[in-house]
């Protein structure tokens, strides 16, 4: 089993796109949201405190996924990797602790 951990920056639509792409794969055995292990702040100190959510770059979310084997990781990182070009997404690949 290999497991992947994947951050995405974007909307929460795009974080969808990309879980739903993942689930359709064959050899991905599961897809799973996690929480942010490191919640976002506002530091009262920051030139941004106080700022409307709504002026907050797109959202940050991760990813946890299995695939059965690594053929089938790599698959789907390359396929996320050409969806996140085609979508101007930021993708970040973790490696598990």
């Amino acid at each position: 089993m290999t497991l992947l951990s994947i951050r995405i920056t974007g909307s929460v639509d795009d974080l969808r796109l990309v879980a739903n792409l993942l689930a359709s794969l064959e050899g991905i055995t599961h897809v799973e949201q996690i929480n942010d292990l490191m919640p976002q702040m506002d530091d009262p100190d920051s030139s941004s405190a106080g700022l409307s959510d709504l002026t907050q770059s797109p959202g940050s979310h991760v990813l946890e996924v299995q695939a059965s084997n690594p053929a089938s990781a790599a698959r789907a990182r390359h396929l996320v990797q050409e969806l996140a070009l085609q979508r101007e997404l930021l993708v970040e690949w973790e490696d598990p602790a």
